[in-house]
């Protein structure tokens, strides 16, 4: 994952509504949620919601599809995965995040 995109990742998470709906999209899972049924879980209004949701979306951390009338969000988990990955990748010396990273005593 390059750079740009990791900053751009972080600075969309770096506000708490944002954070609060990414982390309510990632429980959702696959199924992923409408903005109504967020909309309603972090008591905003719906206008609230999209700023944020498009801030989300442009971060690649958020993905939007139509169903029928509804639109429905879903965490991109290969992103947030590789983004980890990336925050991870020189834990304990090298060895990866497989394993806790504790500091060096």
């Amino acid at each position: 994952m390059e750079e740009q995109t990791v900053v751009a990742s972080l600075a969309a998470l770096a506000q708490p509504l944002r954070l609060k709906v990414f982390r309510a999209l990632v429980v959702a899972g696959p199924r992923g949620l409408t903005p109504g049924a967020m909309s309603e879980g972090a008591g905003v209004p719906p206008a609230t919601l999209s700023f944020h949701l498009k801030e989300l979306m442009a971060s690649g951390l958020v993905t939007q599809q139509r169903d029928g009338r509804f639109l429905i969000y879903r965490a991109d988990f290969e992103r947030m995965n590789g983004l980890l990955a990336y925050l991870t990748e020189n834990c304990c010396q090298g060895r990866g995040h497989t394993v806790a990273c504790r500091p060096a005593c």
